[in-house]
């Protein structure tokens, strides 16, 4: 049986490729193309079994409502799906015994379409899981509504680059078992109103965990919510305690099985659900004065349920963790700061010239501290080349006549008011002035609103205004379909990585992690993983204080925003390259050496995983 080098599934006879004398078997198309874009990641490597066999190994079970693994699978939205992709990575690289669990989303999040006034348009995202994913024969159900939903599975192996394997299981409904809105259900990642995306949740929690145990995972040590779409899989768990034990409602087992990471300062971010909801999707999977004592009085509150259901709890930067203390007093909440895969969001110039002079960087991301030892010459040769790519792919998508020789800005995040994208816009003229005077200035910005942001798609407008109000003084862009294709194009293309969120609403960001990988310095507010990143004119610069009174507002951080680019960032583009080279350099060697989920993950394994 050949085992297909990318993913470790069974190949395929007619999709075998040579390369250097050997025959490799592939299970799609998808893995080929990967191979043949960089087979030395592949070559050389034990081919494994791990991800169908040894179950019983399989101590830690990550859940997560999204999972982004690349971008030709569209089931992530943003930073938290990411965030769980690179996460998965690295437990692969480091041979942590994991499995992960997610939903298969059939049509996506969405694709993004944008007209000429920047009107947002969500277009299905037309994929066929069978390219990608293996199919299971395991099925299990679920009740919903008082209807047996039955659920199958699908599987994506990740292979690290020690050859180990975390298969992620993809649960899907859309069987003929099912009724047609059921078959639905995982049509669309955060699609749909409170029932819809409820039944979502149960599919996952609930469904996931006896998915698992159907397949063979029947030693699960740790169960890892990532946020708390996931937290009614303690429900599961407390009704599977309850049978072992009498029928008594153990509590306690519960907790020392489960690890929860918040993701969101925002109190809108946490899912509630009426009770009312509740009662018709789910009925009582436990009794419902249980169920107010673990989340809530008045509505379902998910973080709560969890809060209360997990012995281990963690922010995702020191900061948050400080913030979601005070929004949940009382509980005693960690914080692990996040990371980013190194490999995966590094670019292939940058690979080269680590591999040249920090061998091993890419399983010891730790190492990338070296990087002050990389000739100033090489650092600007590497990024040169990763800045083209970027600039011949704006020009041959948007005809916008960008510049190699430009200083170019980068912002993409999800389109939503508290990001503040249009900060940088809050007086044109000084922009204008700057670009003039101090040296030209050009911006590419990306990024999503949700379907149902209102705000959120005006923004986008605006800053399309804007553009256009600005055609003919300082070029800037505004990409459709942020996905992660285009974000490894930014966050290693740009000169400067640009991030203005109101404080304390950033829980940790990871776009900046990316850029620092890729030598690209950051400008932001100091919030979330900037906090801990920032040094200034050393990694970067900050925008405004860390702390702030009650009459602060956004004039002085836009003040300060255009202070910095003119007395201090733009000069030392322009006109000390030695220096801005040394802050390149400086942002690898302190920030990409510890932003990265290898980090992250040896902190969860030592933290919570393992105790």
């Amino acid at each position: 049986m050949t085992k297909d080098p990318v993913c470790g599934m069974v190949g395929k006879e007619e999709l075998k490729y040579e390369y250097k004398g050997h025959i490799f078997y592939f299970c799609s198309n998808f893995c080929r193309n990967e191979f043949q874009k960089s087979p030395e990641n592949y070559t050389g490597q034990r081919y494994i079994t791990t991800a169908v066999e040894g179950k019983k190994e399989r101590k830690i079970a990550y859940f997560s409502m999204e999972i982004g693994i690349n971008s030709h699978i569209p089931t992530y939205s943003g930073g938290l799906g990411v965030l769980a992709g690179d996460t998965i990575r690295s437990c692969a690289d480091l041979k942590v015994p994991m499995v992960a669990v997610t939903l298969l989303y059939e049509k996506g999040y969405f694709y993004q379409k944008l007209d000429i006034l920047g009107n947002q348009q969500e277009i299905p995202v037309q994929w066929n899981p069978e390219d990608f994913l293996k199919p299971l024969p395991n099925k299990v159900s679920v009740q919903i509504e008082k209807r047996t939903v039955v659920i199958q599975a699908w599987q994506f192996n990740i292979l690290g680059i020690t050859g180990y394997s975390v298969p992620i299981v993809f649960l899907d409904t859309d069987l003929k078992e099912n009724n047609e809105y059921d078959r639905g259900l995982n049509d669309y990642l955060y699609g749909g109103d409170q029932r819809y995306r409820f039944a979502q949740e149960i599919i996952l929690g609930v469904g996931g965990v006896r998915m698992l145990h159907n397949l063979g995972y029947t030693e699960i040590r740790k169960y890892h919510l990532n946020e708390g779409h996931a937290s009614l899989l303690t429900l599961e768990l407390l009704q599977e305690q309850k049978i072992k034990n009498e029928f008594l409602w153990d509590y306690e087992t519960v907790r020392n099985l489960c690890v929860f990471t918040t993701h969101t300062p925002v109190p809108a971010g946490h899912d509630q659900f009426s009770y009312d909801l509740v009662n018709r999707v789910l009925g009582e999977l436990v009794p419902l004065d249980i169920l107010k004592m673990l989340a809530g009085e008045e509505k379902l509150n998910t973080t709560l349920l969890a809060l209360n259901l997990s012995k281990y709890i963690n922010g995702v930067a020191k900061k948050h963790g400080d913030v979601s203390k005070s929004m949940f007093p009382g509980y005693p909440i960690d914080s692990i700061t996040n990371g980013v895969h190194s490999v995966t969001w590094t670019c292939d110039s940058f690979k080269e010239l680590y591999d040249k002079y920090i061998p091993g960087w890419k399983n010891d991301p730790f190492s990338l501290r070296y990087a002050l030892n990389i000739p100033k010459r090489e650092i600007w040769q590497a990024h040169d080349k990763a800045k083209r790519i970027l600039v011949d792919y704006i020009n041959k998508e948007e005809n916008a006549g960008f510049h190699y020789d430009t200083f170019t800005i980068g912002f993409a995040r999800r389109a939503t008011l508290y990001k503040r994208a249009d900060l940088v816009f809050s007086d044109i003229n000084r922009l204008i002035d700057i670009s003039d005077t101090m040296g030209k200035i050009q911006i590419v910005f990306a990024g999503k609103a949700h379907p149902q942001d209102w705000p959120g798609k005006e923004m986008i407008k605006r800053i399309f205004s804007d553009i256009n109000r600005l055609r003919d003084k300082v070029k800037i862009i505004y990409l459709e379909n942020y996905d992660m294709e285009l974000g490894k194009m930014l966050t290693s293309g740009v000169d400067l990585w640009l991030n203005t969120p109101q404080r304390p609403n950033e829980a940790s960001g990871t776009s900046g992690m990316k850029a620092t990988h890729n030598g690209v310095p950051s400008f932001s507010v100091l919030d979330g993983w900037w906090i801990e990143g920032h040094i200034e004119g050393v990694t970067g610069w900050s925008i405004g204080p860390e702390t702030i009174d009650s009459g602060y507002d956004s004039k002085k951080d836009a003040e300060e925003l255009y202070r910095k680019l003119e007395t201090i960032i733009v000069p030392i583009f322009y006109h000390n390259r030695n220096k801005w080279i040394g802050i390149m350099q400086h942002s690898i060697a302190i920030n990409a050496s510890f932003f990265n989920t290898h980090r992250m993950v040896q902190q969860y394994v030592l933290n919570s995983y393992f105790i």
